[in-house]
């Protein structure tokens, strides 16, 4: 069971920009970028400016990864410690800021996930920590979780797809996919694996923001509307 953290009071962080979801910062090239989050999220999903209450200066991560190899190259999902982490991005609710992580910083980035007051993430439990064992062989059940993932599988009884959940929530879609985050690695390209890498964090934070502000999220579905999941985090 993932760890639940209950939630301080949360600031005003000012007005709204009304910057719609998918503006992105505009750097195009390499990586270890630390970049400044303006929370230019889609604001006009929540009730009013209170969207912006955060957990401002606390230390709480969103992280996600991408691998250097697929299931089909190592044998299956038994042998995930073999996947290799092409590139690792955490968003910090303290610096305001996302940071990547290569390779050479896997044990500088398992550092900085065990240190964090909360990890929030999709699919950490089942994946992302199971890659970094790769890199150190320790109990990821030692740093407190929040695996947005799982959650919902406990209440669906599915695993729903993040992008399901994204396009529902905040109406908005993932700019790639694992394979071709895969096909870049090929080509060495770690500056649009990281860009990548750095969507999926942002739509990850934004609907922990959702969530924590609405009480819910919401999962489209191949037939009917969306399903309303309550949350408690």
């Amino acid at each position: 069971m993932p760890r639940r953290l209950a939630g301080a009071p949360r600031r005003d962080q000012g007005p709204s920009q009304a910057a719609w979801y998918t503006d992105r910062p505009e750097e195009d090239d390499g990586v270890k970028r630390t970049v400044p989050e303006p929370w230019s999220g889609q604001l006009s999903l929540f009730e009013d400016d209170s969207a912006r209450e955060a957990p401002s200066g606390r230390n709480i991560l969103v992280f996600d990864l991408e691998t250097q190899r697929s299931f089909q190259d190592v044998g299956g999902r038994s042998a995930m410690r073999e996947l290799g982490m092409s590139i690792g991005v955490v968003y910090s609710f303290q610096d305001d800021r996302f940071r990547g992580y290569t390779e050479p910083e896997a044990g500088r980035l398992v550092d900085d996930l065990r240190a964090a007051e909360l990890v929030v993430g999709y699919n950490l439990l089942g994946f992302d920590y199971e890659v970094l064992k790769g890199y150190r062989d320790m109990p990821f059940d030692t740093v407190p979780t929040l695996d947005i993932m799982f959650q919902l599988q406990e209440r669906l009884g599915f695993r729903p797809k993040l992008d399901s959940v994204a396009q529902a929530t905040l109406g908005a879609a993932k700019s790639a996919d694992g394979l071709q985050a895969l096909a870049w690695w090929k080509q060495g390209r770690l500056d649009l694996i990281e860009k990548y890498c750095t969507e999926d964090v942002r739509i990850t934070r934004d609907i922990y923001l959702f969530g924590r502000r609405n009480r819910h999220v919401l999962v489209s579905r191949y037939a009917g509307g969306p399903i309303r999941v309550d949350v408690e985090w």
